[in-house]
Formats: structure tokens, C-alpha cells, sequence
């Protein structure tokens, strides 16, 4: 059984260590443990890993972060992959830093990816894990908060919240999003 995992972010050097980034970042972390690499491919990077005999198909969007929607329509075509074995891993500012939430669909929340991804799929009834980055900025300042790098505070909490959006990727794929719901959202 194969899952696409997409990881929102975008691409290049003044995006990498970015709040927006965060999505890309579990992708990593998840190859890393599993000794793979991305490598370039059709609308964006892919990395396949195996866990539990599932087969997860990571895909970090070269299309940036307002038009995921493309690359994750043309990955669930490519692969085969049926609409609910995707699931999304983004950034959410009206989450705490720290706080993870896991949702088999809903709304975009004002999130221009997913906002890109429910109309490039047909719809919101895919998987979502958003990862709270927090909303500390001031008013109009959104896009170079979600923009900027993180802070010393935020850099230490990160390992561990990376870590727990992996370990709900691998439940995802391995027992399903009502088990992995039940399990990881009342952390």
C-alpha cells in the first residue's frame, strides 16, 4: 500500500530555516531516519521510504507554496495513490508553537497551499497535519512572520516537534488517520 506524504514549503536557500518551511523539514527528518534521499523529479523533490510494509512517497513541491496543489494532483495521478492516503504536513499560524493537529479533512483556514490543493484535487477531504507555528507578530506583518526564520526559542522546541509530526506520519501510513487521530491529538 502506498501514501503520499506532501511537505509544504519553498524551495531555495532564503526559504530553508523559515516557519513556512516546516512541512519540508518533517520530510527530511523522516528520510533522514531512514538513511534516503530526495532527489529531483516532475514539480518538485521525491524520496520513498518504507515503514510497517508501507510504502510512503514524500514529495517536497518545487512549485512553491501557493501552488502545491499541481504537484500533489500530479504525484496522487503518477503514483496511484488514492486521495485518502494523502496527507499534508503545513505550517498553521492559529496553532501555538509546539501544538500538532491532525484532521482527515476541513478547511484551508485561510492557507493559500491547501487553499491550492483543495481546488487542483477537487475538494478537502484529504488529510492535514498542521504543525502551530504561533501568530507573535504585528498586525500586517503575517507574511514576514510565516516568512522568518526561526527564533533561538523556537529552534530549541523544534527537534521534538519534528520528531512527533514523523511519528504521526508513520501511524498514518501504518494504522490509518482514525487511530492516529485518537492517539497523537490530545497531545
Amino acid at each position: 500500500m502506498k501514501y503520499l506524504v506532501a511537505g509544504l514549503g519553498n524551495i531555495g536557500a532564503a526559504y530553508e530555516n523559515t516557519r513556512h518551511n516546516v512541512g519540508f523539514l518533517v520530510l527530511d527528518l523522516l528520510a533522514k531516519a531512514s538513511e534516503a534521499s530526495f532527489s529531483s523529479d516532475q514539480l518538485g523533490a521525491i524520496c520513498r521510504i518504507r515503514h510497517k510494509g508501507r510504502t510512503l512517497v514524500l514529495l517536497k513541491p518545487s512549485t512553491y507554496m501557493n501552488r502545491s496543489g499541481r504537484a500533489v494532483q500530479y504525484w496522487l495521478q503518477k503514483e496511484k495513490i488514492p486521495k485518502e492516503n494523502l496527507l499534508v504536513v503545513l505550517d498553521d499560524l492559529n496553532l501555538p508553537i509546539g501544538k500538532i493537529r491532525l484532521r482527515g479533512k476541513g478547511s484551508d483556514g485561510g492557507h493559500n497551499g491547501l487553499k491550492d490543493i483543495d481546488q487542483a484535487t477537487g475538494g478537502n477531504d484529504y488529510a492535514r497535519l498542521r504543525i502551530g507555528i504561533g501568530s507573535e507578530f504585528s498586525k500586517g506583518r503575517q507574511v514576514d512572520y510565516v516568512l522568518g526564520e526561526w527564533t533561538k526559542e523556537e529552534l530549541e522546541q523544534l527537534p521534538k516537534l519534528l520528531t512527533l509530526a514523523g511519528d504521526i506520519v508513520k501511524s498514518f501510513g501504518a494504522v490509518g488517520i482514525e487511530w492516529t487521530m485518537n492517539q497523537f491529538n490530545c497531545k
